[in-house]
């Protein structure tokens, strides 16, 4: 039976009862009608899945390729380049990742090829436009479509597991995805051996022969937890400049909870659960990495990556033991124009959040050694001496 999460569901149930809030109504609605049908559903599909496509028994997902590392600090570019690779590797399109089974998504590709032979592609037109709508003001930010890879932990949202209810209410203080290895043992078994299944069904629907390849700022506290899972896991660690990708996700979660309207002073509490996982996003990867040197992997400087995209994704590949084929080299040349083209207009102020890049400077010392970022202290004492 598919793995529902009624721990984390009872939390945000009761949140959502106990404050005031213009989207209070409709939250409440979705948490008592739709997800409840919604579970029932995906459990009913998912195991249908084994009755239908027996072969789900014997697949196997083998030397995954997980890239990790703290929010904005280059993961969906890595991503993004990386599965320019079609040929090696399988990953989730956003629109899958709301459909765990494979009969699910095998339906909606048989409705998308109605669609297309017999309707003229009327449905796709429609879902094109409203795709415009609504990710068109965001991707600035973050280049979403239903038709992009995207984080594969989405699809964990039927189990109840998205941090997508930490985005709409301020709750991650509750609702902590990052530090898996916190749980209990039993519960974090059930947690990985669900994310197991979605991505079996994931590899199958594409021919089971592939590699899967996940990009998941979130599961940069997970990277132990999918050694015990994935043994022979792969890993890429992206890292930047803390000054630049610490306040820009502390003002995109903010951002979304302003629009629905939350009080900041009923925030504080999300506030500092979101500042630990920054500081933990750099700590984690590292420190299990180097409990397992075995483990190939590669930690990757986003200025590098911005500036030679090509080169680095290489460069990755060496690390990881793979190859790079002909095809996926004139892959590589055609990002890379694209990408050098592409400039963010995401904008923020570190004063807006109640940190200081003094603060960010001390608790990351050992990371502002190793890569030479800027750092803003000494800024400020050669501008003291030239006063």
């Amino acid at each position: 039976m598919m793995y529902f999460d009624f721990v984390f569901y009872r939390r945000v149930l009761a949140f959502s009862w106990a404050h005031q809030w213009p989207g209070r109504r409709t939250t409440l609605a979705k948490l008592l009608v739709l997800v409840p049908i919604l579970a029932v559903v995906n459990s009913v599909c998912f195991l249908l899945d084994y009755l239908f496509f027996p072969s789900l028994w014997r697949q196997r997902v083998e030397r995954p390729v997980f890239i990790v590392g703290h929010a904005r600090s280059g993961t969906t570019l890595m991503h993004r380049l990386m599965a320019g690779d079609g040929e090696r590797f399988s990953y989730f399109l956003y629109w899958e990742t709301f459909f765990p089974s494979l009969i699910q998504k095998k339906i909606i590709k048989l409705l998308g090829w109605f669609d297309q032979h017999v309707l003229g592609g009327t449905v796709l037109r429609r879902l094109q436009m409203i795709d415009k709508r609504t990710f068109d003001p965001y991707r600035h930010i973050h280049d979403m479509s239903l038709w992009n890879p995207e984080e594969d932990q989405f699809v964990m949202g039927a189990a109840f597991l998205s941090q997508q209810w930490a985005i709409e209410l301020p709750i991650m203080h509750e609702l902590d995805l990052f530090h898996i290895d916190d749980l209990a043992p039993a519960r974090r078994r059930r947690w990985l051996r669900f994310y197991a299944e979605c991505v079996k069904r994931q590899l199958l629907l594409h021919g089971g022969t592939h590699t899967h390849l996940s990009k998941n700022p979130v599961m940069s506290g997970w990277v132990e937890a999918l050694l015990e899972a994935f043994p022979d896991a792969r890993f890429v660690v992206m890292v930047r400049d803390p000054l630049q990708c610490v306040p820009s996700t502390l003002k995109l979660v903010e951002s979304a909870w302003k629009v629905r309207k939350w009080p900041r002073d009923q925030c504080g509490a999300a506030h500092d659960a979101l500042v630990r996982v920054s500081f933990d996003s750099f700590d984690l990867p590292r420190r299990a990495l180097d409990a397992h040197p075995e483990t190939p992997h590669r930690f990757v400087d986003y200025r590098a990556l911005v500036r030679a995209p090509a080169e680095v994704v290489r460069e990755v590949y060496a690390a990881l033991g793979l190859s790079v084929s002909e095809e996926f080299s004139q892959t590589l040349t055609s990002q890379e124009r694209d990408e050098k083209a592409h400039a963010s207009r995401f904008r923020y102020d570190l004063g807006d959040y109640g940190i200081t890049p003094q603060q960010i400077e001390v608790r990351l010392e050992r990371h502002y050694a190793e890569y030479d970022w800027p750092r803003a202290s000494a800024e400020r004492m050669e501008h003291d001496d030239q006063v």
